[in-house]
């Protein structure tokens, strides 16, 4: 398997879209890219399996090196193992499901797909990275198109949100940067190689010194208190497929890097700055969780919920015990998904009574009962419903979490089960006011339901959600090796 398709794939399409002018045309491309681009993902997946059988000792499989700068001892290195494979599932599902539901977009058509496109090869570039450089290089692929998205064909105060969001996630970066340089030179020139970084000594003091800088650099991508506030005005102008992109696939960027680069190369700072990561993530559950029940708008709910649910990927981290972890993965897959689908029915609904404001909608699912039924299974996963994907992850961060016996760590788990009673009322009352109950405006007794691209796209989400939450043993056992791997470096660690 050469995973330099799955950059290439989305790359060649976006490429091909350039060169098309008809819209009916650049629509039917993106859509049969984003379908090859599942479809090679899938066959990642098989292929890793079958070379998991023959190699169960390793952990990273079809690995390739390309020199890029050799001068600098910068090389194209990419390999993947369990838990990269779930984060490529997770951003082929979104992309296909967010071509989808953009087919109605009219204005400059090409551009659109196009940043979409470049998006999606983003995504791919930085999960299969094992150089840092590229994995960086990858990471700000993803940026610029998020502010042409937001900018060009979002609403409200456009053109703020996709300054505040470019210039947040820029100042993440740049932190990031400085974190890469500081191994680079503390490593003699070996820095920029994961996998030799990971085997070196670097001192306790060092460690200290570079950690935050990475951690808060991809924390900023992640909506980590309290630099999350681009995550409601991002989201809230977004086009939707924007939204789906940047909830669904690019906050889990920072989540893999805090994860994969902060965590794992600097264990020793991981557990010293163990107790700042808790309380930050705590803060952000349960502040992202009240500020939800504050909010009018349909997007803003589900912006600032998100921050809530970014906060247990960041508990889960934090606390540093093999099934916290473990449930960190499960709900950064679990939460791209279900805010992906969330955002998609926002759009539909959007879309058709031109308002986002709770007070002025009512009934809707007499009149779109296919739309109306995602918006409620979207909701009930948000808030934890057994069956579905979001319960399996927060339980598991939970149970991670309570692995941890010292009294402060005991509290910040019991602060962050609560939030789940909070989501409960503002999931049931959003939905509620939506689609229950009588019709509150005679217009909407003329609108139509689901279009076939949107029926699709939904309906590729909600399997992804409920096989998840049916049978999450799959997920789990894709995501153990490397869980494990994790945890080996991180208790060698400990002193």
């Amino acid at each position: 398997m050469n995973l330099l398709l799955l950059i290439s794939v989305p790359s060649l399409t976006a490429l091909i879209v350039l060169f098309l002018y008809e819209p009916k045309k650049i629509k039917a491309v993106s859509f049969a890219g984003s379908v090859i681009q599942l479809g090679l993902v899938l066959y990642t997946l098989k292929a890793y399996y079958q070379q998991k059988q023959l190699n169960p000792l390793n952990n990273f499989f079809f690995e390739k090196t390309y020199a890029w700068f050799p001068s600098l001892n910068i090389n194209f290195h990419i390999g993947i193992d369990g838990i990269a494979i779930a984060m490529l599932l997770l951003t082929a599902v979104v992309v296909l499901a967010g071509i989808l539901v953009s087919w109605k977009v009219e204005k400059n058509v090409k551009e659109f797909f196009f940043l979409l496109l470049l998006l999606s090869a983003g995504a791919y570039g930085f999960f299969i990275s094992l150089d840092l450089f590229s994995l960086f290089f990858f990471l700000e692929v993803a940026v610029i198109p998020k502010f042409l998205l937001i900018g060009i064909w979002g609403s409200g105060k456009k053109e703020y949100s996709a300054m505040k969001l470019a210039l947040m996630l820029m100042g993440g970066s740049a932190l990031i940067f400085v974190g890469l340089l500081a191994l680079y030179i503390t490593t003699s020139g070996n820095g920029f190689n994961w996998q030799v970084v990971a085997s070196l000594n670097i001192s306790s003091e060092l460690q200290k010194i570079i950690f935050p800088f990475l951690f808060i650099g991809f924390g900023v991508f992640t909506a980590l208190f309290p630099f999350h506030t681009w995550v409601p005005d991002g989201h809230s102008s977004a086009p939707t497929a924007a939204s789906m992109f940047l909830a669904g696939i690019s906050m889990k960027l920072g989540g893999y890097g805090c994860l994969r680069v902060a965590v794992y190369l600097l264990p020793e700072a991981a557990h010293y700055y163990s107790p700042y990561i808790i309380v930050l993530a705590t803060i952000a559950i349960l502040y992202g969780a009240f500020a939800t029940m504050m909010q009018q708008d349909l997007k803003y709910i589900n912006a600032y919920s998100s921050v809530s649910h970014c906060g247990f990927v960041l508990l889960g981290i934090g606390m540093l015990t093999k099934t916290s972890i473990n449930g960190a993965v499960l709900q950064m897959v679990s939460h791209g998904l279900m805010t992906a689908l969330f955002f998609a029915a926002i759009g539909m609904l959007y879309e058709r009574t031109h308002t986002r404001m709770l007070k002025e909608l009512g009934g809707l699912l007499k009149v779109m009962p296919f739309i109306a039924t995602v918006f409620v299974i979207a909701g009930l996963c948000s808030l934890g419903l057994p069956g579905l994907s979001g319960f399996v992850a927060e339980m598991t961060v939970f149970m991670g979490s309570w692995e941890r016996v010292e009294t402060g760590y005991r509290i910040a788990t019991i602060l962050s089960c609560s939030s789940i009673v909070v989501t409960a009322v503002y999931i049931l009352r959003a939905t509620g006011q939506t689609v229950m109950g009588p019709i509150t405006n005679n217009h909407f007794n003329v609108l139509t339901d689901a279009t076939w691209n949107e029926r699709l796209a939904a309906a590729v989400l909600l399997i992804a959600i409920l096989i998840i939450g049916i049978a999450p043993f799959y997920l789990n056992d894709l995501i153990k090796p490397g869980t494990e791997m994790m945890m080996q470096k991180i208790a060698s660690s400990v002193k």
